[in-house]
C-alpha cells in the first residue's frame, strides 16, 4: 500500500466516536478516548458551547455516506492551494455515515511528486521532506489505493455511496483536476461533485464569518471543538476537525435529512453553444487568457481551466484583422467564483507556454462571440458537436465538393446542413467554411486531410468554436463593399512636430517597465522631473505583436535634466519591478524607436535596415505623398502630386504666403520607411497627436494648398479606398476591372484630381485599357 497510515475507529452513536492516532515513534496505533465523553465531561453545559444550527430543509440525502478529504501540495497553502501549480503531496481522509454517525478509519497518505522540491512553507507547516516523498507512490497508484480502502470502509459500513467533503474548494478545483488534466489521468465519477464545508457551515450557522474568511480552525473554534496541533500529525488533526463540525451541525435525531443535500458540481465537458447579441452578461464571470498557441481551440483552453465550469459556448478565440487567430481568448463562466479562481491560474502554464488571466467585460465577451445572424444561429443549434473551419477553399466549390473532399471516413452532421458557407454581403463566397461533426474521431479524421487539394488548391482545416463562427461571420457580413474614409470635421492645423535626433545625449531610457504600465504610470515613476519632459516626449516601445516591450524612451529638455533623471530614477521600483534608466541620444532613440536595437556593444540597425529580413518595400514618386490610414483629417492638396504647372506656380507664389499661412499636417515620402509593426510611439499628455507625428510640410505644399480653387476637402463618401490582399501580379487593368460598376462619372472627378484624356476614357471604359 506504500505509505498509508491507517488510523482505526470503532463506531459510536451521537458526536462521540472512538479514534485511534499514529504513533510517531513506531508506527503503531494507539486507543484515544472517546472524544464525545471527553468533551462532555471538560464542558458539562455541551448544548451551550454548540449554538443551535439553522434549521435547513430538503427531501432526501445526496449519499449516505461523506468522505472528509484534506491535501496539502509543495508549495502554497490554506487560500492559495493551487495558485502556484505545485504538485499534490499529501491526502488524508475518513468516512462518515450521515446515517448511523459512525466513522471509518482514518488515513493518511504521501503522494511523489514529479518535483520533489518542497517550498519553506511546506516544510515548516507540514514537516514533510524531500527524502520522505522519494519513497511515496505517484498520484495514479495512491487513487488506485484510495478507491480501494473507501471501497472497504463503506462495505464495513454497510453502505455504498459517497460523497466528498473538502474544506473549501480548492482541492477539488484548483489541485486535483488540473493536475490529473496535466499527467491524463481519468479521475472517477465521485470527484465531480463534492460539499464544501464552510458553505454548509455558513447555512447552517447565521451568525457565522463569511465563507471565504471561514477556516478549520475557526469553525472548531466556534462550536467548541479544542485542537492540538503539536499533538497531531499534519492533516490528521483537519479532519477529525471536520468530521467533529459536520458530527455537530447533524441533528440529535437518527435520520439526518436537512444536511447535506445539494453538492457542488464539476462539469464533465466543456458544452459549445451560440451567443446572442442580445444576451445578458455578467461583467463578473468574464476572463481573457493571453498567450495562447495559435493552433489551441476552445477544448484546449477547458482542459486549461478544468475543475472550474465554463458557461455553455463560454470559450471564445480572438481574431486578428486578418481573420486569425491572435493568441487570446475570452472565457466566461458560470458565476463570479468560478471567475475568481480562473485568475488564480494567472501564468500557469498550457504546455510550455504560460498564459496569461485578467478580468474582462461582458461587453467584450458579447463583442467577439455574439451574434444576430438566424443562419448562424440555426447552424449551431445542433448542440455538442465539433466545429472544424475550412480555409482556402475555391470559390466555385459547391456542398458536394467539400463532402466528397472528406469522404465518408469523416460523415458530416446532417450532410449539406452541416455545412456553412462564408460569404460577403453581395454573396460572393470567401473560401471559408464550417463543418460540424458528431463526434472526436470524425473530426481528427478531417484533421488529416490539412493541405489535402480541393480542385487546384490546398485546404487548410483547423479546430473551430461557436465564438470563431459568429466573429468570422460577423466580420464579412458588416464589410462594406467599398470602404470609405470616415467623415471629417474640421480641417486641423496643429503644431509642427519632429522626433528627435543628433548626438546630444538630452533622452533617457527606462528598460524593464511592467508590461501593464502606461503613461500615468510613468509619470507618476517621474515625479517632479516630469516638468522637464519636452512636449509629446513620451514613447512608449511596442513587440511585433503590438505589445508592451518594457522600453520608452523620454525626451528631456537638457542633457543635464536627462543626467540627472538616470541618476535619481536608476533601479527605482515601479509597481513590484525595478526600472533601469539609463542617458542616451535622440539618434540612439530613433534607432529602437524604428526597430533597432541599442545595448553594450553598440547600435544594431533595425529590421528593415538588415539584408533578408526587411519587408517589401514599394516606390513612390519623391513628390508625392503617403497617407496613412489613421489620416481622416488632413488638405487634400498638400497630399496629391503635383504637375508640372501647379509645381512653378507653388514656387512663384511660396515667398507671398509662406509668412501669412499656417503649418499644414504633411506626411512625407519617407514615412513609407516607419515601420510601424516594429514600435509605435505613444503620445505624452495632456496636447499630444494621436497620430504617429506631425511634421513642417514643403513651403510648396504650403502654397499649393493655399492657391487651390476647388474644395479643400475629398468629396463624401468615398474618395479613396485601400485594397489589401492584391496578388502580386495584379495591374492597372485587374484593378479597375475589380471596380466595375463602381467608377465614378467623369465629371464628379474635377474635385478631386486632374484628370487627362486617357484617364477619363479609362474611368469610363476600363475593359478597353491598355498597360503602357
Amino acid at each position: 500500500m506504500g505509505f498509508i497510515y491507517s488510523l482505526r475507529a470503532s463506531p459510536c452513536v451521537g458526536s462521540g466516536y472512538v479514534e485511534a492516532a499514529l504513533n510517531p515513534r513506531n508506527g503503531t496505533c494507539a486507543q484515544m478516548t472517546d472524544i464525545g465523553r471527553e468533551r462532555k465531561k471538560n464542558h458539562p453545559h455541551t448544548n451551550q458551547l454548540f449554538p443551535p444550527p439553522v434549521v435547513m430543509t430538503a427531501s432526501s440525502l445526496h449519499s449516505d455516506c461523506l468522505v472528509v478529504l484534506f491535501g496539502a501540495t509543495a508549495g502554497a497553502y490554506r487560500a492559495k492551494l493551487g495558485s502556484d501549480e505545485r504538485e499534490l503531496i499529501l491526502l488524508v481522509w475518513q468516512v462518515v455515515d450521515l446515517h448511523s454517525k459512525k466513522v471509518g478509519t482514518l488515513h493518511k497518505c504521501l503522494v511523489k511528486a514529479d518535483n520533489l522540491e518542497l517550498s519553506d512553507q511546506c516544510r515548516e507547516v507540514t514537516g514533510l521532506t524531500s527524502e520522505g516523498l522519494s519513497k511515496a507512490e505517484p498520484l495514479d497508484r495512491v487513487l488506485q489505493q484510495f478507491s480501494q480502502l473507501v471501497s472497504s470502509d463503506l462495505k464495513a459500513l454497510g453502505r455504498n455511496t459517497y460523497t466528498f467533503c473538502t474544506d473549501g474548494q480548492l482541492l477539488i478545483r484548483q489541485v486535483l483536476h488540473p493536475e490529473a488534466s496535466k499527467k491524463n489521468l481519468l479521475l472517477s465519477d465521485c470527484f465531480y461533485s463534492f460539499f464544501d464545508l464552510r458553505k454548509e457551515f455558513h447555512d447552517c450557522y447565521s451568525n457565522v464569518a463569511p465563507v471565504k474568511d471561514q477556516t478549520i480552525q475557526s469553525m472548531a473554534e466556534y462550536i467548541g471543538f479544542r485542537i492540538d496541533e503539536t499533538e497531531e500529525d499534519f492533516g490528521v488533526w483537519q479532519v477529525k476537525a471536520m468530521v467533529a463540525v459536520i458530527f455537530n451541525m447533524l441533528p440529535d435525531t437518527c435520520v439526518a435529512d436537512d444536511r447535506f443535500t445539494v453538492p457542488e458540481t464539476v462539469k464533465y465537458k466543456y458544452e459549445t453553444g451560440p451567443c446572442s447579441k442580445s444576451e445578458a452578461v455578467d461583467s463578473e464571470t468574464v476572463i481573457r487568457a493571453r498567450g495562447l498557441p495559435w493552433q489551441s481551440s476552445d477544448q484546449d483552453i477547458a482542459r486549461f481551466f478544468k475543475g472550474l465550469n465554463i458557461a455553455k459556448g463560454g470559450v471564445a478565440l480572438c481574431l486578428n484583422a486578418q481573420g486569425r487567430r491572435n493568441g487570446e481568448a475570452l472565457v466566461r463562466f458560470v458565476n463570479s467564483e468560478q471567475r475568481d479562481l480562473a485568475l488564480e491560474r494567472h501564468k500557469h502554464h498550457m504546455g510550455s507556454r504560460y498564459i496569461e488571466v485578467y478580468k474582462a467585460t461582458g461587453e467584450e465577451f458579447l463583442k467577439i462571440a455574439g451574434g444576430t445572424s438566424h443562419e448562424v444561429a440555426q447552424f449551431l443549434s445542433k448542440e455538442n458537436q465539433v466545429i472544424i473551419r475550412m480555409r482556402g477553399l475555391p470559390f466555385t466549390a459547391t456542398p458536394e465538393d467539400v463532402l466528397g473532399f472528406l469522404g465518408p471516413e469523416c460523415p458530416v452532421t446532417g450532410g449539406k446542413e452541416g455545412l456553412l458557407f462564408v460569404k460577403y454581403p453581395d454573396g460572393r463566397p470567401t473560401g471559408d467554411a464550417f463543418v460540424l461533426f458528431a463526434c472526436e474521431d470524425y473530426a481528427q479524421n478531417a484533421l488529416k486531410k490539412h493541405k489535402e487539394i480541393l480542385g487546384k488548391r490546398y485546404i487548410e482545416l483547423f479546430r473551430s468554436t461557436a465564438a470563431e463562427v459568429q466573429q468570422v461571420l460577423n466580420r464579412y457580413m458588416s464589410t462594406p463593399l467599398i470602404p470609405t474614409l470616415p467623415t471629417p470635421i474640421i480641417p486641423v492645423m496643429p503644431p509642427p512636430y519632429t522626433i528627435a535626433a543628433g548626438s546630444v545625449r538630452d533622452c533617457v531610457r527606462l528598460r524593464g517597465l511592467p508590461y501593464t504600465a502606461g503613461i500615468d504610470d510613468i509619470l507618476e515613476f517621474m515625479g517632479d522631473a516630469t516638468v522637464d519632459i519636452k512636449p509629446h516626449g513620451v514613447h512608449m516601445v511596442l513587440n511585433q505583436q503590438g505589445r508592451p516591450s518594457g522600453d520608452a524612451f523620454i525626451q528631456m529638455k537638457s542633457s543635464d535634466r536627462a543626467f540627472l533623471v538616470a541618476q535619481k530614477c536608476h533601479k527605482k521600483m515601479m509597481k513590484d519591478r525595478y526600472v533601469e534608466v539609463f542617458q542616451c541620444s535622440g539618434e540612439e532613440m530613433n534607432f529602437v524607436l524604428m526597430g533597432g536595437t541599442l545595448n553594450r556593444s553598440g547600435l544594431s540597425p533595425p529590421p528593415c535596415k538588415l539584408p533578408c529580413l526587411s519587408p517589401p518595400t514599394y516606390a513612390f514618386q519623391t513628390a508625392a505623398a503617403v497617407i496613412p490610414t489613421e489620416a481622416a483629417i488632413y488638405q487634400s492638396q498638400a497630399l496629391l502630386p503635383q504637375s508640372r504647372t501647379q509645381q512653378a506656380s507653388a514656387a512663384a507664389a511660396a515667398a507671398a504666403v509662406a509668412a501669412a499661412t499656417p503649418t499644414v499636417t504633411y506626411y512625407p515620402a519617407q514615412a513609407a520607411q516607419l515601420y510601424m509593426n516594429y514600435t509605435a510611439y505613444y503620445p505624452s499628455p495632456p496636447v499630444s497627436p494621436t497620430t504617429v507625428g506631425y511634421i513642417t510640410a514643403p513651403q510648396a505644399a504650403v502654397a499649393a494648398a493655399a492657391s487651390a480653387t476647388h474644395t479643400p476637402m475629398l468629396p463624401q463618401p468615398g474618395a479613396l479606398v485601400r485594397m489589401q490582399g492584391l496578388p502580386y501580379n495584379a495591374g492597372m487593368k485587374e484593378i479597375l476591372s475589380f471596380f466595375q460598376g463602381y467608377q465614378y462619372a467623369p465629371d464628379d472627378y474635377n474635385g478631386l484630381i486632374q484628370l487627362n484624356d486617357q484617364a477619363r476614357s479609362v474611368l469610363q471604359a476600363p475593359k478597353d485599357w491598355v498597360c503602357l
